[in-house]
C-alpha cells in the first residue's frame, strides 16, 4: 500500500462528529461522504475483521453504540481510528474509504442480511437474555 499511486480522491477535510458517531470526508466540488463509526468499525480492513483470507472473515457484532477516540494519519495514504472498544488496528487508505462511501448503502444492507442469518444483533447488550432479580427473604 505505501508508495502505491491512489486511483481515489483524498479527504480535503476529515471531521469525527463524536455525538452523531459519524465520520464525514469532504472531497471538495461538493462529494462528501457521512460514514457512521459502527459501519466502519464492522468494515475495518484488519486482519482481526477480514481474516488473512477468503472466507476467514470475522463477523463483528454488538458495534451499534461504537465511538472513535481518535484518528491518526497513516503516512499521505491513510488514517487509523482508534474504536472505543479497543481496536485500533485498521488501516483505512483514502482508496478503501472512498469505497466505502459510494458502496455504503449496500455494504451496509449486506452486513444487516449477515447479521440476521447468523441470528445475532448490533446491540451489544441483545444476546443476555433478561434474569430475574433475586430480593432476599
Amino acid at each position: 500500500m505505501a508508495g502505491s499511486e491512489s486511483i481515489s480522491p483524498i479527504p480535503v477535510r476529515i471531521v469525527v462528529h463524536r455525538v452523531s458517531r459519524v465520520l464525514e470526508l469532504d472531497y471538495g466540488e461538493g462529494r462528501s461522504f457521512r460514514l457512521p463509526f459502527e459501519f466502519l468499525r464492522v468494515y475495518s480492513p484488519s486482519a482481526e475483521v477480514r481474516g488473512h483470507g477468503p472466507g476467514q472473515e470475522v463477523l463483528q457484532v454488538g458495534k451499534a453504540d461504537v465511538g472513535i477516540e481518535s484518528v491518526e494519519p497513516v503516512g499521505k495514504y491513510a488514517i487509523q481510528p482508534r474504536f472505543s472498544d479497543g481496536h485500533a488496528t485498521g488501516i483505512y487508505s483514502w482508496d478503501y474509504l472512498y469505497r466505502l462511501g459510494e458502496n455504503q448503502q449496500q455494504m451496509w444492507e449486506a452486513y444487516l442480511k449477515r447479521l440476521e442469518e447468523a441470528g445475532q444483533s448490533r446491540h451489544a447488550d441483545a444476546g443476555i437474555a433478561a434474569r430475574p432479580v433475586s430480593r432476599p427473604r
